[in-house]
Order: C-alpha cells, then structure tokens, then sequence
C-alpha cells in the first residue's frame, strides 16, 4: 500500500512541495516522465479507434430541384392526387391496370410528380427484400447503429434549410413549422437514441424471489425481424424518421407507408437513410418505403412476415388495420388523434402564455395531433382571452413560402396551406351550427389566396363557446380553429377536458403548480404537459393516448421495446452448487399422493406463510414427507 501511495503521489514528493528543505536533484524522474508518455500515447490511440468506430460517415444525395423557390412547373386546377387522370400535362407513360398518385404543392398547385403506386406483388417484394437484409441488420451492435443515426444527424443538421423546403413545397406548411415539426424533434429523440437507446435495450436483470435465490433472471430485448410504420401526411419528414430510426436501432427491417399526400417528399427522405446505410456500409435494402393507395395496404397489414405495426392517422383507418392484424395477430400500436385541451386555472397571467397558446394552436396550421383545440379558462378571464386572442388571429398571414417574395422566399407568413380542401366543407359547416347555436366567431371560412388561387388554406379561425356538446367541441378539427370555452370551478374544467371521446394529449396552466399537477392527474390521457405544451414529444417519452386516441406506445424505453421480442433467460447463480431437481416424492411415476401433497402443502408453507413459527412447522413437514 506503501507503494501504491507513493506511486500516486511521486510527483508531488519529488518536487517536495510540503518541505521547505530543497535538494538540488529534486524534479520527476525519467521512470515516471516515461511512464506518463506511454499512458497518454495509449488514451489517444484509445480516442482514435473511439472516434474511427463512433465519427459521422458524410454520404452523397442530391437535392430536388423543386424545392428551390425559383422552381416552376405545371399549375393543376383543383388539384387532386388523381389529377394526372383529367390532366394531360401531367400524365406519364402509364402502364396499363396501373394506379397513379399525383403529387402536387398544396400551397399553390404546383404538379410535382406523378408516381406509380405500388400493387400488391411489389409490396410483397419489398417486404422479403427488408427481410433479407434484417437477417445480416440484427447482427451489427449498437456502435454500428448508432453511427449510422449520428451520420444522419450531422447532415440533417448541416441541411436543415433543404430539408425545410422539401417538406414545405409537399405540404404547404411554413418553414418555422417544418423547423420546429420536422427538423427539431428529430434531432431531439436521434440524441435521445443514441444516448440512451442502448440502455433501454441491454439485457436487463429482474429480481427473483425466494424459492429461487439460487437463480439469476434477465430479459432480453431481441430484434422482430420486419416492421411496418404507416403514417399520417402531417410532418413528412419527421413521420417517416421517427419509426424507422427506432426500428434499425432495435435491430429490425421496416417497411414504411406513408401517405399518399406526401410520398414525392417522403421518397426523398427515405432514401437519404438509405445513403446513410449504404456509406456505413450496411445494405439499404433494410429500409423499405411503399407507395400505394389503402385498396392495396392489406398486402402490408395482413402479411405474415410483418411482425409489428406502427399506425398514425384517422381512427377509422386505425380500426381497419386492428382488423387486418387480427390475421397473423400482429401487435399494433395505434395514435389516432386527439382533441388536446390546455386548461387554464383561475387567476393565470394571461399575457404570460398567449404566445404559447397561439404557437400551440396555429403550428402547422393546426394540422398536429397534439396540437391545442380548445382553451378552458375561468369565466371571470374568458372576455380577456378572447379579446387577445381575436386581436392576434386577425394579424395572421396565410400564404405560401415556396414562391419567391420580395424578401426572398423567407415570405412573411405566419400560416402555411392545409394539405387539401376536402374538409373544407365540413368545416364551415360545423363553424355555422356553433355560430347558430350562440358562439362568437373570428373568420371561419375558407382563403382564396390573391397570388396563389390554386392553394388550399382556411383562414385562422376563433370560436367562442357557450356549451361542450357542441359538434364543433367533439370532434377533432385538425385545422387552424381555436376554440374557447368557460368554466365556473375547477371540476367543472376537468369535466370539460375529459369530456370528449379522446385522450391523448393535455396542457395544463396556472399560477399554483402543485393545483396544476392535481388538475393533470385527473385529466383522461395519455400525456399532460404543466404550464408548457408538447415538451412530452421533444422529451422522446412515451407517446400515445387512451380511449378513441389508440392504444400502446412509441417513443421512450417502452416504445423502442415494443419493436422486440422480450426474452426471459433464467439460469443458475452458481450451477456447479445448486441446481434446480425433482424429489423423489414428486417424481413420475407418483408413488404416494398423500405424501406428494404433504411434501407440496409444507414447501409452500415454508415459503409463503406469514410468521416464521409457520414457515418451521412447513420445513418439517417438507422433511418428514421426502423421508416417507
């Protein structure tokens, strides 16, 4: 030990630096100097192979030409995603008894492409080619995926203004939305993968009991083989991202369905992790992406090779998928949607969060499953919080950001296009039975754009609320509507959250955070965010609702797990002492029932009664019964 001290501290002896008597030979001596060398020549030849195995790889991609805003094309009038069939402009070759898919701006009606959508033998075909690349893919460990993820983060990063403009010049949204929806939370739960993915599913020892003191339980989080992700058109980017990025790192294949809304962008997308994974020196093929309209998903959602399903999207499309898993009974995790309240408590600074709310209402033009669809507030605040919200909602500029402007293509615009006119209808129409009903409205009609008369937007609206049975109060609007509504007492605003058929996410806010945390207890969903919105999605936890907002969960420990198959592996602590045999009473063939019984009834007892006189008299009975 004597040494070991000495060792430790030998520099600091040797200059003798508590002493005021100085040596002329004091100084570090050249063992040591030596020894010092070597030590960091082998932490930098550590940190080289760290780095070699862990560096981002850069790949090559080409950008689209139609994301640059100069970019010009054919305009379509009304257009639709079967546009290519009245059209002539915009028709391909087209093979015959084959199904196309338009694919348009939805912000001015530019014609992007028009792309063969995929029939149920090439859906078929993709799928075994992921399955052939997943049987090499589960092998590679976790250093390996995540240099991949990291790849991709670096040049996300680097090309955030690209892959901006790509998701805008396909949905229409606007370039703050596509920052903050697309590029943001992907950055958010990449990090979170790569730092914590790992530990989410590494062997993960369980605690045992008793009667097996002498064995050792674990779990095991083993890849599925192939999954599905089939996702909304919302936030192509992120959307398509998200579940593929968890299924690679959890070892598996995964064959992606977007929306048919979105699949110019989404290729696009889809095909830069491909790039990833061919320059780390993976097969591509690992990640599949179909095109196709729902009449040919069941070949995706009814195959048997499909071991996981990831759905986000509309309830009814939800309930048909549930379906088509029932088949080979694939496991499915469903996000249907919302209608998210943020509760407001009495005596709130409403100047405070007016920022928050409106950023929570009008981000993507309301088209955010997680977005706020109505506002809960006292009544003694209900006229302050209209009148601030209708004085900034008339401010609001709808239009598009993919044409040129005199500022660039950075167009002043607060609100981007919806991805189509077909609920526009619907819309107005329940906006008119509210105002008929006694509801004060800001807007609430559809926007025929001065410059840009093919693009599909509907103007922010606010609805003020006298009653929650109003059809507009039910239903999810997933548009850029605010609705407003009153309450008299605390419980009267809970049952006014819960008060529809959906439960995913919540805010609540107010000035006491301890009465803000009783309120998100009793709110019926699956996420509440206090004084804030939507921090529960950049936090990468589980995300997912309750009641008619789906079931299960992706995102988090529990959602990287659902894509594997949990193994429990139980062995012994210490086999060359004790192993796990049958006693000659229990034995086959039974030579006495009776003493079977007994020798049963005193191991339980011995095991499991409640005071330790009992647990003796079952030793003994155990012991007298194997004597028998």
């Amino acid at each position: 030990m004597n040494k070991i001290l000495y060792f430790i501290l030998h520099p600091f002896l040797s200059f003798n630096l508590w002493s005021d008597e100085h040596r002329e030979d004091e100084g570090i001596d050249v063992f040591y100097a030596l020894f010092l060398c070597v030590a960091a020549g082998i932490w930098l030849v550590v940190q080289r192979e760290r780095r070699s195995k862990n560096s981002p790889i850069p790949f090559h991609f080409s950008a689209p030409k139609e994301a640059d805003p100069n970019w010009s094309s054919v305009k379509i009038e009304r257009p639709t995603l079967e546009s290519h069939l009245e059209d002539v402009n915009i028709q391909p070759m087209m093979l015959p008894d084959r199904r196309y898919i338009t694919c348009f701006d939805p912000s001015n009606g530019l014609h992007l492409a028009t792309i063969l959508a995929d029939n149920e033998a090439e859906i078929a075909a993709k799928i075994q080619r992921a399955s052939a690349a997943q049987n090499e893919w589960m092998y590679t460990d976790f250093i390996q995926r995540r240099r991949v993820i990291r790849s991709l983060q670096k040049w996300i990063v680097e090309n955030q203004d690209l892959c901006a403009r790509v998701a805008c010049r396909d949905t229409g949204k606007t370039l703050i939305d596509a920052a903050l929806g697309e590029i943001l939370v992907t950055c958010c739960k990449m990090e979170w993968l790569m730092n914590h993915g790992e530990e989410a599913l590494r062997p993960e020892p369980r605690k045992s009991n008793f009667i097996q003191f002498y064995k050792k339980s674990e779990v095991h989080y083993e890849p599925l083989g192939v999954v599905a992700a089939i996702v909304s058109w919302n936030y192509p980017l992120h959307n398509a991202w998200s579940p593929i990025l968890a299924s690679i790192f959890a070892g598996n294949g995964v064959v992606l369905k977007c929306s048919e809304n979105v699949i110019w962008s989404t290729s696009w997308f889809v095909n830069i992790i491909k790039n990833s994974l061919e320059a780390c020196g993976h097969d591509p093929e690992l990640v599949q992406l179909i095109c196709c309209w729902p009449e040919q998903a069941a070949a995706l959602t009814k195959s048997p090779y499909i071991k996981h399903i990831t759905f986000i999207g509309s309830e009814s499309v939800g309930r048909q998928i549930a379906r088509d898993a029932t088949e080979h009974l694939t496991p499915v995790t469903l996000e249907l949607g919302g209608k998210d309240p943020a509760v407001i408590l009495p005596d709130t600074n409403l100047n405070q969060w007016i920022s928050t709310w409106m950023r929570g209402i009008f981000q993507n033009a309301g088209q955010n499953c997680i977005g706020i669809e109505k506002l809960i507030v006292h009544v003694d605040q209900y006229d302050d919080l209209y009148d601030m919200l209708k004085e900034r909602i008339e401010k609001l500029r709808c239009g598009s950001v993919t044409l040129p402007s005199d500022q660039g293509y950075l167009s002043p615009v607060d609100v981007g296009a919806m991805i189509s006119d077909n609920r526009f209808d619907a819309l107005e129409a329940l906006i008119k039975q509210a105002e008929e009903d006694g509801a004060k409205i800001v807007n609430g009609k559809r926007y025929h754009h001065v410059y840009h008369d093919e693009g599909t937007y509907f103007l922010p609206t606010l609805v003020g609320l006298t009653k929650n049975s109003a059809a507009i109060a039910q239903q999810e609007l997933f548009a850029p509507i605010a609705l407003v509504m009153g309450y008299e007492t605390v419980k009267e605003a809970v049952e006014l959250a819960n008060g529809t058929r959906y439960g995913l996410g919540a805010s609540v806010f107010g000035p006491d955070q301890k009465q803000c945390l009783e309120v998100a207890k009793a709110l019926e969903c699956g996420m509440v965010a206090v004084n804030d919105f939507a921090v529960f999605y950049v936090s990468y936890l589980p995300f997912g609702g309750t009641k008619a907002s789906g079931y299960g969960r992706f995102g988090g420990p529990e959602g990287l797990r659902s894509l594997t198959n949990p193994k429990v592996i139980v062995y012994d602590w210490w086999p060359a002492l004790i192993q796990t045999s049958i006693p000659k009473v229990l034995d086959y063939p039974i030579r006495s029932l009776g003493t079977s019984f007994e020798f049963t009834s005193g191991l339980i007892r011995f095991f499991y009664a409640d005071t330790w006189r009992a647990r003796i008299q079952g030793l003994i009975t155990l012991i007298q019964a194997q004597r028998k």
